[in-house]
């Protein structure tokens, strides 16, 4: 082990997200004088089986940073940041509990990534290329969530995210140009059906007019791909985050209450009407056997699994049992370390599972999930419109990484 690789100190700050909130970053220095950092994303819809955030009671993260100061710097002082596994199994031991609740998965996933990044800088290579070596091939496509309903709005929509997905181009830089003509031509309709007022942004970089009904929404999003001329090219997905509008066994969704039941028709219906290549979290956390229901009738729809499986081997196994989905959500704070978050990929893959790497609502403007999402060959990146630092952040790193190394685009694999 030499110094350059060798963790002299770690050190945790209380920084800003996306939203104004406060997060953790950790930073980690080598005796080399290597040092890089790593953040803690949050979200506003979360799955119940989570890692759990430490959080002061104003909201603050005070108490983690005193413990990556103190507890996690004496813990991991001189360990190797090139063997993540061994730092990794550490953090688990330091926390033991099943759902990071003790020194928090937002400590232990900014600790994570950190040393990742420190351990690619000390070797002077590319992040993606220390998670992937030279397997690295292709650049995911994007799903970028253009339109807002649910927790990321103020209107009256139940759905999450209505999102558009450039499928059918030749290149990354291709397809995210073309998506920002689309989401161009969305605030121009609806500037002129709604009032500019409208185009206001939430979390995520999309707009959210005054819709009370999905297809009203489809309908925007639809026509915003036809006006601008790639009808073919570019399809849609939602996120229906539907554990946010499920009570009492029903859900309720455009001014009517369905049965579980019922909805497996509802969303049939629509993908029968749009060109819905993409369903995430289209039912609550628990109901594996319709997730498999539904996916078994949207032969040509990708039915993902977020709040579903929530970055945890133990649920992605009951998914594959039970057929239940096509696609799974990788969100690396949901299950608190990489390695953790490198063995469900594995485990996704063996079975055929499509990859989204995605980030949460709110974040920061560090790209590391590009990253992350190139090397561990994601299908699909999800991490929100073409706007906002936070966002577009994550685009242009995959943009650089297209052009400087020439990597093939994944929508012509699709």
């Amino acid at each position: 082990m030499s110094d350059s690789s060798r963790i002299k100190k770690i050190r945790g700050y209380q920084v800003l997200d996306s939203r104004g909130n406060r997060t953790i970053r950790v930073k980690v220095e080598t005796y080399g004088g290597v040092s890089d950092f790593g953040d803690a994303p949050a979200g506003a819809s979360k799955g119940t089986r989570e890692a759990v955030e430490l959080r002061d009671k104003d909201g603050g993260v005070t108490e983690a940073v005193r413990i990556v100061d103190s507890v996690i710097n004496d813990a991991l002082r001189d360990f190797d940041v090139l063997n993540q596994l061994a730092v990794d199994r550490t953090l688990l031991k330091l926390d033991g509990t099943v759902n990071k609740s003790r020194i928090g998965g937002n400590t232990t996933i900014a600790t994570s990534i950190a040393v990742l990044k420190t351990a690619a800088k000390s070797l002077n290579i590319e992040y993606f290329r220390y998670i992937g070596g030279p397997k690295t091939r292709y650049t995911p496509i994007p799903l970028l969530n253009i339109l807002n309903g649910g927790l990321h709005a103020g209107n009256m929509l139940k759905i999450q995210e209505f999102i558009i997905i450039p499928k059918d181009f030749d290149s990354f830089s291709d397809a995210l140009f073309a998506s920002t003509t689309i989401y161009k031509k969305l605030k121009d309709l609806i500037t002129e059906r709604y009032g500019k007022i409208y185009t206001a942004l939430g979390d995520e970089g999309g707009v959210s007019p005054p819709l009370e009904k999905t297809r009203d929404a489809l309908d925007l999003v639809y026509t915003a791909i036809k006006n601008s001329g790639y009808e073919g090219q570019v399809y849609i997905g939602m996120d229906a985050a539907s554990s946010d509008f499920y009570n009492d066994g029903v859900y309720e969704i455009d001014g009517k209450k369905y049965s579980p039941d019922e909805m497996i028709d509802y969303y049939a219906n629509l993908a029968n009407e749009y060109p819905i290549l993409y369903l995430e979290d289209p039912f609550n956390e628990n109901d594996f056997d319709r997730f498999a229901t539904l996916q078994s009738k949207l032969k040509n729809t990708i039915v993902t699994g977020d709040d579903l499986y929530t970055t945890n081997v133990e649920y992605l196994k009951k998914g594959i049992e039970k057929k239940s989905t096509t696609g799974t959500i990788v969100k690396p704070n949901q299950i608190g370390t990489l390695s953790e978050t490198f063995d469900y990929i594995e485990l996704a893959k063996k079975n055929s599972i499509k990859i989204i790497v995605s980030h949460r609502s709110g974040e920061t403007e560090d790209h590391f999930i590009a990253d992350l999402a190139v090397g561990v060959q994601s299908d699909f990146i999800k991490t929100g419109a073409p706007a906002r630092g936070e966002r577009t952040s994550k685009y242009n790193r995959i943009i650089e990484i297209e052009r400087d190394y020439g990597l093939e685009y994944y929508g012509k694999r699709l």
